[in-house]
């Protein structure tokens, strides 16, 4: 006799995981909750729904992370839209995160859900780099910028060079100027060293912003 499949519904914030099992009728098994962690959600899931056919959670800040650790304990997890199922929601009488969880188990059991294709954490690690890498860029050129209005201010005007020089050019240009110095060398040190980091990132040269 074949066991009776299980369906694990999971409402996932920050700190807190409510989950709900349902067997293949849709009757409650089990509600409860533990930590937002893999581990945790594991031991759930192996406590409470050892026969799960089927674990759904919602696309979500922590989706992409919990995804990967409980596909690598070889459960059965699905990631499903978020904008769908919160309709299917919504419909509740009663809308609490443990009714929320219990609607999840209800839709992975249905089959009513739009599977979302979760990307390898190696594609999220090169997307975070390039996050990374225009945030650096970003804010030196915005340095650069608040740099040239303030020497402007005080009627300096920075003579036309190579971007790489351009730390350089700055305190060669300011150093007569002690005032100048005090307000613009802190700047200059912060744009170096975002230089330096996005250098290293890039894996050779300096960047020009």
């Amino acid at each position: 006799m074949q066991p009776i499949a299980q369906y694990v519904g999971l409402d996932v914030s920050l700190e807190e995981t409510k989950a709900c099992v349902v067997d293949e009728s849709g009757r409650p098994i089990w509600r409860g909750k533990c930590a937002s962690t893999p581990d945790d959600i594991e031991k759930l899931v192996s406590k409470h729904a050892p026969n799960a056919a089927r674990i759904g959670l919602e696309t979500g800040m922590r989706s992409v992370w919990l995804f990967h650790e409980l596909k690598s304990c070889g459960l059965p997890v699905v990631c499903i839209d978020a904008r769908p199922a919160k309709a299917a929601v919504s419909l509740q009488i009663n809308k609490t995160d443990a009714n929320d969880a219990h609607s999840i188990a209800q839709i992975v059991r249905v089959g009513w859900y739009r599977q979302v294709p979760v990307k390898s954490m190696q594609t999220h690690a090169v997307r975070a780099m390039t996050t990374a890498r225009a945030q650096f860029v970003s804010t030196a050129l915005k340095i650069k910028n608040t740099v040239r209005g303030l020497l402007k201010t005080f009627g300096v005007v920075l003579k036309i060079g190579s971007q790489l020089r351009y730390v350089q050019l700055v305190r060669t240009a300011i150093q007569d100027h002690p005032i100048l110095l005090t307000i613009i060398e802190p700047m200059l040190i912060a744009l170096t060293s975002l230089q330096e980091q996005t250098s290293k990132q890039n894996g050779s040269g300096a960047f020009e912003a």
